[in-house]
């Protein structure tokens, strides 16, 4: 018998299980082998609080302080640059807008990343606040919470059913059975299958998968490392330095299932060549590639609360591709709410309560 009972060992439910364990007895269950294996372990790794709709900005303002040198101290100084093309004038200067970029001359983008083409680069735009988020420092930040306080984690552990009797959870898995008050479903691209394993209507999330490419740095100078990261109009591409090489993504959104997912050849080549339009530099080979799927909400907001009809059954779900940049504000949110505290996000928690699919 435990009080919480976790599913999804993803950035969402360690944090959350992390923050519970401190008051609650909680056990945590993740389906694959090693914890973070699906959409945690294949993040872009950047904190853009300009990001995502207003009410996303709003969770990643609130976890600002907790990932920062005042908390967790995950983030270091990374920066963006905005490139725009020749016709392009009026929507770069709507998306330097959009996201917090102030327009800089093309040369002293040039300064910043070395290997921009001033041929094909007419308009750039800087923002120095973007940071990189030490993922794997968050994610053994919450696991050592869990186990610290007394919590469990069980990887290799998937759900087969659920049963919601006399007030209690029955939850059978592939291993073992597990009795709890209260379920969280941080199951990321699978939180709407569990919640028919449980017999709770599904909301509708939509797995959308994204990819990635690691390609060789332009030099062996390693000036490279420092290096802003970079984006196109419309997330054409981005691209960043990461562990010795750089990174590009197409930044697509494909319509996907729940599974494991992977890159393709064909997403690939769009990103890389986009990316190779605004640059003097010529990918000529990918060492290594992956895919995630970014899990959004039909509003492509967060969904944080107890389900309407079965108030047992908490949803912390929809994270899309803000997952790690907004955990810290999510979990302290949902914690509240389980078990009862005081809220300390006023009007917020209702923009992200599940009653808005009623």
């Amino acid at each position: 018998m435990v009080d919480i009972l976790v599913v999804g060992g993803g950035i969402a439910g360690l944090s959350v299980a992390g923050r519970l364990s401190k008051s609650a007895n909680v056990i945590l269950l993740e389906a694959e082998e090693n914890l973070g294996h699906h959409s945690s372990s294949r993040s872009a790794a950047a904190f853009i609080e300009d990001y995502g709709n207003d009410v996303i900005r709003e969770f990643n303002s609130a976890s600002k302080s907790f990932l920062s040198k005042d908390g967790v101290d995950v983030l270091s100084p990374r920066g963006s640059v905005i490139l725009g093309k020749k016709n392009e004038k009026h929507l770069f200067k709507e998306q330097c807008t959009s996201f917090a970029h102030h327009e800089i001359s093309v040369s002293d983008a040039r300064k910043l990343i070395e290997i921009i083409n001033n041929k094909s680069v007419k308009y750039a735009g800087y923002k120095e606040d973007i940071y990189d988020i030490d993922t794997d420092k968050l994610l053994q930040h919450f696991t050592k919470d869990i186990k610290a306080n007394g919590s469990e984690i069980h990887t290799n552990c998937r759900v087969i059913a659920a049963d919601f009797k006399d007030g209690k959870w029955q939850i059978k898995t592939d291993s073992k059975t597990f009795i709890c008050d209260v379920i969280v479903n941080a199951a990321g691209a699978w939180v709407d299958e569990l919640a028919l394993k449980c017999g709770i209507k599904p909301l509708g999330f939509l797995p959308l998968k994204r990819s990635m490419a690691r390609v060789p740095a332009p030099d062996d100078s390693g000036s490279h490392k420092s290096w802003p990261m970079a984006f196109g109009l419309n997330e054409s591409f981005y691209a960043k330095p990461d562990a010795g090489e750089m990174i590009v993504s197409p930044s697509e959104e494909t319509k996907s299932f729940p599974h494991d997912a992977y890159a393709n050849e064909e997403d690939l080549a769009k990103g890389i060549f986009s990316f190779e339009e605004v640059v003097n530099f010529s990918v000529k080979r990918i060492t290594s590639s992956w895919a995630g799927l970014r899990t959004f909400a039909p509003d492509r907001t967060l969904v944080i609360g107890f389900d309407s009809n079965i108030p047992s059954f908490f949803w912390l779900a929809g994270q899309g591709g803000y997952g790690f940049q907004t955990s810290a504000a999510a979990s302290k949110m949902a914690s509240e709410i389980i078990l009862g505290e005081r809220s300390s996000f006023g009007q917020l928690q209702k923009r992200v309560s599940p009653d808005r699919f009623k």
